[in-house]
């Protein structure tokens, strides 16, 4: 049987730390599973305290904000496995209530958005037949959120080169203190969450007919609200589930049969989140 290759960004705690033991153990000794992280300590930390069984664990060093850091490293995994087969983009800068989008949010967008366009340019060329590539966003990231004026930011685009600039006009518009009075909404999450799904959407318009006929699904994902410390602060988790049962219902995605209907779109608990208002 051939092995198989998967990789989890933003896997030193909480969901991408989650995704990864359960990768790890659904998958054969013969796998591996690449644990990555923009701290060489906390990367080499999480895979040391990884329980025994399943696949093998590496770590591996990937700061999503550095421009050259997701090519440098699909390289190397295209030299050591010929390919990959399981990629699930979760990077991403925890922020809270307190504190000032216009301070924050030009490394917000680098890591949230312009690292998940950096992840689908260099991995999704080395996806293997049955491949899988999801992208953590959020049921927050549909135009449902966004009002019908902006629509047009994020609609009819060609390529990840046009969503990136959408998503930068949309960071200097806060950055500039601008975006209040051009109707974007104060919580940032909202529309770089809309961005990740809208540069999902894009590179799989361009490669839908061949992913299908290959058996690979690339959607965006949303895992639910989950009791983190980030989440508690901004809202009551107490009874959301933890990372791992999330990670479950993740996993789940990976390793069921394609359903076309998932292709390019937000996903969650198996079914699509509407892009456009109903």
């Amino acid at each position: 049987m051939t092995t198989k290759t998967a990789l989890v960004t933003g896997a030193t705690q909480g969901l991408g730390l989650a995704l990864v033991e359960g990768l790890a153990r659904r998958l054969s000794p013969a796998d591996t599973v690449y644990l990555t992280g923009r701290d060489a300590g906390r990367v080499a930390q999480a895979v040391e305290a990884m329980p025994a069984g399943g696949a093998e664990i590496r770590g591996e060093v990937l700061d999503v904000a550095a421009p050259e850091a997701a090519a440098r490293l699909a390289r190397r995994l295209r030299e050591r496995h010929g390919g990959v087969d399981v990629v699930v983009g979760n990077a991403v800068m925890r922020v809270g209530p307190d504190d000032d989008p216009r301070a924050f949010v030009r490394e917000y967008a680098e890591v949230n958005n312009f690292g998940t366009t950096r992840l689908l340019r260099a991995f999704a060329p080395l996806l293997r037949d049955g491949g899988r590539f999801l992208v953590v966003a959020s049921s927050l990231g549909t135009l449902n959120h966004l009002a019908p004026a902006l629509h047009r930011h994020f609609t009819g685009l060609s390529s990840l080169d046009e969503v990136d600039e959408r998503v930068a006009a949309w960071r200097d518009a806060v950055a500039d203190g601008s975006a209040r009075a051009g109707d974007w909404p104060g919580f940032v999450n909202i529309p770089s969450k809309i961005g990740q799904v809208a540069a999902v959407r894009t590179l799989a318009a361009h490669r839908r007919a061949d992913d299908l006929a290959r058996g690979i699904l690339l959607a965006a994902v949303c895992p639910g609200m989950m009791n983190t410390p980030t989440s508690a602060l901004w809202w009551d988790v107490r009874d959301a589930p933890s990372p791992a049962q999330a990670a479950d219902e993740l996993l789940d995605l990976v390793f069921r049969p394609t359903d076309p209907a998932h292709y390019g779109e937000l996903v969650r608990y198996g079914e699509v989140v509407p892009w456009l208002p109903r």
